[in-house]
């Protein structure tokens, strides 16, 4: 179904997003990982500004093309960028995105790098991080010493 002009807003484009992936952590959206810095609709027109998780992402491309996808589906013209001048930390992930990641067993570490990161499955602070290069560049492997899991964590 597509939207009429006069339906069109904000909050039709915030509904669209929340639709659009991270391609390396599909449980989650973009609002869900707090990459949307600001959202404005002129007419037809929907200019989404994206804050990358990791500024060497090899998947900016494609998740550009996603929200343009997701608005085109809304009847919007897209326009999208990446700030450049907001650095993105795991703080921006919401409450939601974070339980999300937690089932998937993907820790969020808290903002302070001298706090443990807490295991996904067993809840547990005693961990030590077994590389800083884990499957993508945005996150790395740890170990759960009280529950001898490995697990994932996103990078502060």
């Amino acid at each position: 179904m597509r939207v009429t002009i006069r339906s069109m807003s904000e909050e039709a484009v915030w509904q669209a997003l929340a639709c659009v992936p991270d391609p390396e952590l599909p449980v989650v959206s973009v609002i869900d990982l707090g990459m949307v810095k600001s959202v404005s609709v002129d007419h037809r027109v929907a200019r989404v500004e994206l804050i990358p998780t990791f500024l060497g992402c090899p998947a900016l491309g494609w998740i550009a093309d996603k929200v343009r996808a997701a608005l085109a589906e809304q009847g919007f013209e897209a326009e999208v960028a990446f700030a450049l001048d907001v650095i993105w930390d795991p703080s921006r992930i919401t409450p939601d995105g974070i339980d999300k990641l937690r089932q998937m067993g993907v820790a969020v570490p808290v903002k302070s790098d001298a706090a443990p990161v807490a295991c996904p499955y067993c809840g547990a602070r005693d961990t030590d991080i077994e590389s800083l290069f884990g499957p993508t560049p945005c996150r790395a492997v740890y170990y759960c010493r009280a529950c001898r899991q490995p697990f994932e964590a996103m990078k502060p």
